[in-house]
């Protein structure tokens, strides 16, 4: 039951990747992130992981993979992020889920509909003496 939840929510991952995945290198590492909203994962799937669906709740996702040898693997990384907004902001709580060779972190948080998120992250890849600075911000609507 559990395997089949993580390979659900693996592919809802993969397939949030693939249609609004973004990337930036840091050296030899490819942070790849996306923010979308949590009614894009199944009830039973957002409930397995303790996720909170709503229509102003939001998960910010990244994944990092090293480029080595002509290819990429993906990095477990340590991590700390913050979200805010024009007022307010939080620090963010990164869920980690491994399955099937991949690895991503998953911060929910709550938007207003139309608002600007800033997200400001830190961290570093596991082989990495260097941590990096992630800035990003994206625009958030209600669907």
């Amino acid at each position: 039951m559990i395997r089949t939840l993580c390979l659900a929510l693996a592919a809802l991952l993969s397939a949030a990747f693939a249609s609004a995945q973004q990337s930036e290198m840091f050296g030899r590492y490819e942070l790849h992130y996306s923010v979308v909203n949590t009614t894009f994962l199944e009830p039973r799937v957002a409930a397995s992981y303790g996720i909170t669906r709503g229509k102003n709740r939001g998960i910010l996702n990244l994944a990092v993979r090293e480029h080595v040898d002509g290819g990429t693997e993906a990095r477990p990384m340590l991590l700390q992020g913050y979200t805010r907004d024009l007022i307010t902001g939080q620090p963010l709580e990164f869920l980690e889920v491994r399955e099937s060779g991949a690895i991503y972190y998953i911060a929910e948080f709550d938007f207003i509909n139309e608002e600007w998120r800033f997200f400001d992250i830190d961290f570093r890849p596991e082989g990495s003496d260097t941590t990096f600075r992630f800035e990003h911000r994206h625009q958030l609507y209600i669907n």
